[in-house]
């Protein structure tokens, strides 16, 4: 592979650590009071869920996170959270990459009628897989260098 300035599993890296910035820019920017102390961001969603176009999104969310709001609402900020701190700091980063992945794709599917959302969702998806199937924690991250994943 030919590249510019950096080598090859570099730019992964670099797209690796982008990716893992993104999903610490998510976390930073949440309003964490209104979402653990009053349930904003749950009760968002669940005003999306309850118009969706697909039952079975509806009757998803209505079995799995309207029951439980509170724990959710610290589910899917922790998980913001250590996403990007493991893709950043390339730490367990293929559970990383899975695991951002799949919120991604939640997120895609939740917020289906909502344009401005798609396009980051899609990207950050599409980015997740690249650096997956790219191996891209070969370089500058904890797990190569403890010699996991190789």
């Amino acid at each position: 592979m030919q590249t510019f300035w950096l080598t090859g599993a570099e730019w992964l890296a670099v797209l690796r650590v982008g990716l893992g910035l993104w999903w610490l820019e998510s976390w930073r920017h949440k309003d964490r009071k209104g979402w653990f102390a009053h349930g904003t961001g749950i009760t968002w969603a669940a005003g999306v869920a309850a118009k969706h176009r697909w039952a079975a999104v509806r009757s998803g969310f209505d079995r799995v996170v309207a029951p439980r709001p509170r724990a959710m609402a610290y589910v899917v900020v922790n998980a913001e959270l250590a996403l990007g701190l493991g893709l950043v700091t390339g730490l367990l980063t293929p559970v990383a990459l899975v695991g951002g992945l799949v919120l991604n794709l939640l997120y895609l599917v939740l917020m289906i009628h909502d344009w401005a959302e798609q396009g980051q969702n899609a990207m950050m998806a599409l980015i997740s897989l690249v650096a997956l199937f790219a191996v891209s924690w070969q370089t500058w991250s904890l797990d190569s260098a403890w010699g996991l994943f190789l």
